[in-house]
């Protein structure tokens, strides 16, 4: 890490942050400091940048030390192969990127044997001199002279240097960024159907006949693309204009109008066709490859925290059922910690079985004193949800999102939670645990299971899986977390802890009782005074015996508030939530411990320990229950699932999610469904079309909205009512008010999703 701090300077220029910030966050990173600490905790000392400053900071540190390692490497390749000139050197010095130091590299480069190789082998390089001097000599004679054992005939002693020409063309640098310019500005990504593959290539019949400019491709339908030339359905190609590549090469290397010139043509014109114009395609594919991958971890990361951070119930008593068919309803009660209480399994879909799960609901409701019922959204769900409203509880009724509970369900997590309890308890307590809080029950689940992204399998692995763990450790922290109560899982992400010190602190839990304070901490097995400064403020202890350990206060700043309190006359308690006198405290007197401490600790104190979540919020579903209940024309209330860049997934109640194509979402312009809606949003949408073979439904939201100049009054009714409605369902909590682009629905992206909406 010492190296990328000497990258302090060009991160900043690179950045347009100022050096000093750039210096102290790297040099704290370098220390073992994390992401959400620095932004947290240091903003005095970083200049109050933000996670996603620090996370630039901290990538763009690792790009320049990747390309100083890279340029070091190929430094040292060329000079013991001897062939280091100052020339060069300056080359290699004035690159600015890695692929400005793979076109001077490419020359030395050890290679396979090629065709220009085995010309050299044969002696035919002073011939291949010859036709780059340009001197107007006869060529055919001079090629003569090369006649021999290796060489049968002029023509191929001509062909031969023609090759050597034709590599010394491709490994041109300056050539190499003559073509990648040409191929940024007019390159093309074509996509063609495979013969005979029309009908087995249906989902992507949207690129059989595809093209469009390569650098202007957005992430979805390269990947999309991709995908289908993957899977042998789509023959793709990555085109420049080859007679204005030719042109531009030619003008370079031809410099007279002599017997030479035609031959150093038909050696360019070979150098593009067999040498540069597949690498530069493979490159850029890749570089297609790469943008969209980051275009899909992007959305993926966004969709979780939104997912992550979504509104909690809290500590509510909860009877949560995992609906079923044949195998019945896995029902469970949970107390206010969200503890088994009680599991069963009742049959809603057996008449002579009727009875008994409704007596079996009534039972459990009043024994554990059920404040809420959580209900699982998939398989059976709704119709559970119908049973379940008929016996007219007086309780709330939700239905939670289950993608992933079957993935948990049988992970080695839910059995150390749950030795004694079979796949389909554990499954229903996820469900519930889920309504309670989200967070604390999704970071038991890998987040690739959770079904929020788009190809999230088709992208890099490695670059997804570092991205989401950022998010998710982002959401633990920003949230906080109870000491007391936390699983290893979600301990294993806050700042500074970690897998092992999770585990060692929910043994100390185990064997030494809850904590009563911070301090405690520091005698968990080997976590030491560093574990202690990263972790300390993002983890609460209610009924401490230091009253700021329930906030988000550091300890580190207990003194200052101390002395505030001091100062009024008053002890900390008693400060604490006391907007008034907080409110007459005087920030110059404190400004030792830094202005952004002061104001953060201060607005702490005002609403300690303050969940940043939302509160959850009841919906209702229409009166919709499957696909065929589903017409076109209709207007049904529905929950943001997903967001991809190409529209939102809106569940309306029925089996299949509803897609919002982009330019369905409002009036006016938008390129992100994001700019527009959020994850988990309550919304009114119109069916437009529903496709029962492929199973899919196409939704609107602004032709439930009033368009500029339009009268409400125009507006079509909610399905089934003729007048305003007649039964209560949830009103959005907010509505979209962007509008749209104008992609074509991509079926092989609306496929996916369903694909992997539910585990």
């Amino acid at each position: 890490m010492n190296d990328v701090l000497s990258y302090a300077s060009s991160v900043s220029t690179q950045l347009q942050i100022s050096v000093r910030p750039v210096q102290v966050v790297l040099q704290l990173l370098a220390e073992g400091a994390t992401i959400p600490f620095l932004a947290r905790y240091r903003k005095d000392q970083t200049g109050n940048l933000d996670e996603v400053q620090i996370e630039k900071i901290q990538d763009e540190a690792k790009r320049q030390l990747e390309f100083a390692e890279r340029k070091a490497f190929i430094v040292k390749a060329i000079t013991e192969q001897g062939k280091m000139t100052d020339a060069l050197m300056a080359s290699l010095d004035a690159a600015t990127s890695v692929n400005g130091l793979e076109d001077i590299y490419l020359p030395f480069k050890p290679k396979r044997r090629t065709k220009a190789q085995e010309a050299r082998e044969n002696g035919l390089e002073p011939l291949s001199v010859v036709l780059l001097a340009q001197q107007n000599v006869d060529v055919e004679a001079a090629a003569a002279a090369f006649v021999g054992p290796n060489v049968a005939t002029i023509a191929d002693a001509l062909q031969g240097a023609r090759h050597i020409v034709a590599e010394l063309v491709s490994e041109d640098a300056d050539v190499r960024a003559k073509m990648r310019r040409l191929f940024e500005q007019d390159g093309w990504l074509i996509s063609r159907v495979v013969a005979d593959k029309t009908a087995e290539a249906a989902k992507y019949k949207d690129y059989f006949d595809y093209k469009e400019a390569v650098v202007k491709v957005p992430g979805h339908r390269g990947l999309a693309v991709l995908r289908g030339f993957m899977e042998g359905m789509l023959r793709i190609s990555i085109e420049a204009p080859a007679e204005e590549a030719v042109s531009l090469i030619s003008k370079q290397y031809i410099t007279s109008a002599g017997s030479e010139a035609e031959h150093l043509r038909k050696a360019i014109e070979d150098a593009y066709k067999r040498l540069l114009q597949p690498a530069l395609e493979s490159e850029f594919r890749m570089a297609l490859k790469q943008r969209s991958d980051e275009e899909a971890i992007n959305v993926f990361a966004d969709n979780l925290r939104q997912l992550l951070l979504s509104a909690p119930l809290g500590g509510k008593r909860l009877l949560a059922i995992d609906p079923g068919y044949r195998t019945g309803c896995k029902t469970v009660c949970l107390n206010e910690n969200g503890e088994l209480l009680v599991a069963t399994v009742i049959y809603i879909h057996e008449a002579n079985r009727l009875n008994d799960a409704q007596q079996t609901l009534r039972h459990l409701v009043a024994t554990h004193s059920i404040e809420a019922i959580a209900i699982g959204d998939g398989t059976a769900g709704r119709e559970t949800e119908k049973f379940v409203k008929s016996l007219a509880l007086q309780l709330p009724v939700y239905l939670v999102n289950e993608d992933g509970a079957s993935i948990y369900s049988a992970s080695e997590v839910a059995r150390d939670e749950f030795p004694d309890q079979d796949i389909t308890v554990r499954g229903a307590v996820s469900i519930g645990r889920r309504l309670m809080d989200p967070l604390a029950e999704l970071v038991k689940i890998d987040p690739k299971s959770i079904g929020v992204g788009q190809y999230q399998h088709d992208v890099n692995q490695t670059r997804l899986k570092e991205k989401l763990d950022t998010t998710v450790v982002s959401c633990v922290n920003a949230v906080g977390v109870n000491l007391n109560t936390a699983s290893k899982n979600l301990l294993s992400y806050v700042s500074g802890i970690g897998e092992g010190l999770a585990k060692n602190i929910v043994d100390y839990r185990k064997e030494k009782g809850q904590f009563t304070n911070r301090k405690q901490l520091l005698e968990v097995p080997r976590l030491g005074a560093k574990a202690f400064e990263q972790c300390a403020g993002f983890l609460r202890v209610k009924n401490s015996t230091e009253p700021l350990d329930a906030s988000a206060v550091h300890p580190e700043c207990y003194p200052l508030v101390q002395n505030m309190a001091a100062d009024l006359g008053v002890d900390v308690a008693s400060l604490m939530g006391n907007t008034a006198l907080l409110n007459s405290i005087d920030k110059q007197r404190y400004t030792s411990f830094g202005a952004f401490a002061v104001s953060d600790v201060l607005a702490e104190l005002k609403k300690p320990g303050l969940d940043p979540r939302a509160t959850a919020t009841h919906f209702e579903f229409g009166n919709v229950y499957s696909i065929d209940d589903v017409k076109i024309g209709d207007i049904l209330p529905g929950i943001v699932t997903n967001i991809t860049k190409f529209g939102a997934f809106v569940d309306v109640g029925v089996k299949q999610d509803g897609l919002v194509h982009v330019s369905e979402i409002a009036h006016r312009y938008i390129a992100d469904p994001a700019e527009a809606l959020k994850l988990g949003q309550h919304v009114m949408v119109k069916v437009t079309d529903v496709d029962k073979d492929r199973q899919r439904i196409a939704l609107s939201i602004k032709q439930t909205q009033e368009a500029p100049g339009r009268q409400a009054a125009n507006l079509p009714r909610v399905k089934g009512q003729s007048a305003p409605p007649a039964r209560t369902v949830a009103k959005p909590a907010a509505s979209a008010n962007a509008a749209a682009g104008s992609d074509n629905l991509n079926d092989a992206l609306a496929q996916l999703k369903q694909k992997f909406k539910r585990s």
